[in-house]
C-alpha cells in the first residue's frame, strides 16, 4: 500500500471512531478549526481540547498534579466565576489545585512538509510550544501547544490555604488567559485559511514546496516575520508575539514508536 493510501486509511479509521473524551464531543471554541483541518486531504485531528479551567482534588508532587489519582471538582471551557470555585472547593478532601490549560491539538499530517506548514501557522498564531513528531511507521504528528497556563494549589488535605479574595484574583488571571487563548484559536483559523489558499494558488511542485518551507525553518526568532513562508502577522499581533515569554523557536523531529 502506498503512503497516500495508507494515510487515507488512517484518517478514515480515526474519524470513524467514537469520541471517548470526558465530554464526548469537540469543544465549541475549536470546532471550526477541527472541521477545517479534517476537511483537508493532508490533515486530520486525533485529539483536541480548546482550553479549560479545572479544579482538581488529589495527590500532588511539587506542582505536578497526578491526574490519574485525582477527582475533577470543576471543569469549564468558558470563563469561571468565584462562586463555582468556592462551592467545588468545599468538596475537596485532598490537595486541590486550580489550573488553566490552553489549547492542545494533535494533528496527523500526510507528509513532513504538510506538518511544517501547519507548524509555521501555529507558531505565528501564538502557539509557540508546538512541535512535530515522526514515528517509525511514517506517521507525522503535529502537537499544537502554548505555554500561557496557570497552576496554583488552593487547599491542603481538604483545608483551604487561600482567601476568597485571592481566588477572585486567580480567576481574573485565568479568565484573561482563557480570552487570550480564544483569540489565538481564531488567529490560527484565519492564518490557516490564508496559508491553504496560498498553497492552492501557487500550485508549486512538491519538491519546490519542501525547499521553500525548509528555508523558512532555518532561521530562529530573529528572522524577518514578513518574509518567512506561511506567516500571518499583523500590526495588531506583532508586538504581542514579540513579547511572548517563550524562548526562540525551532522545529525538532522526534523519532517515536506508533
Amino acid at each position: 500500500m502506498d503512503r497516500s493510501a495508507e494515510f487515507r486509511r488512517w484518517k478514515a479509521q480515526c474519524l470513524g471512531k467514537v469520541d471517548l473524551s470526558r465530554k464526548g464531543s469537540v469543544d465549541e471554541d475549536v470546532a471550526e478549526l477541527v472541521q477545517l483541518l479534517n476537511g483537508q486531504e493532508q490533515f486530520f485531528t486525533t485529539s483536541s481540547c480548546s482550553g479549560r479551567i479545572i479544579l482538581l482534588d488529589g495527590s500532588i508532587n511539587g506542582f505536578e498534579v497526578q491526574k490519574q489519582n485525582c477527582c475533577w471538582l470543576l471543569v469549564t471551557h468558558k470563563p469561571c466565576v468565584k462562586g463555582d470555585v468556592i462551592a467545588a472547593l468545599k468538596r475537596a478532601h485532598g490537595d486541590a489545585v486550580l489550573k488553566f490549560e490552553p489549547l492542545v491539538l494533535h494533528v496527523q499530517c500526510r507528509q513532513l512538509q504538510d506538518a511544517q506548514l501547519l507548524h509555521s501557522v501555529a507558531i505565528d498564531s501564538g502557539f509557540r510550544n508546538s512541535g512535530i513528531t515522526v514515528g517509525k511507521r511514517g506517521k507525522t504528528m503535529l502537537a499544537v501547544r502554548s505555554t500561557h497556563g496557570l497552576e496554583v494549589p488552593l487547599s491542603r488535605k481538604g483545608k483551604p490555604m487561600v482567601t476568597e479574595e485571592y481566588i477572585d484574583f486567580l480567576l481574573e488571571i485565568a479568565n484573561q488567559k482563557m480570552e487570550e487563548n480564544k483569540k489565538r484559536i481564531e488567529r490560527f483559523y484565519n492564518c490557516l485559511q490564508r496559508a491553504l489558499e496560498r498553497e492552492t494558488i501557487t500550485g508549486l511542485h512538491p519538491k519546490e514546496k519542501t525547499i521553500e518551507r525548509s528555508n523558512s525553518y532555518s532561521h530562529k526568532k530573529k528572522r524577518s516575520r514578513e518574509k518567512t513562508h506561511g506567516k500571518c502577522v499583523t500590526k495588531e499581533n506583532y508586538k504581542e508575539l514579540e513579547n511572548d515569554d517563550d524562548p526562540g523557536i525551532g522545529v525538532t523531529v522526534f523519532p517515536e514508536d506508533y
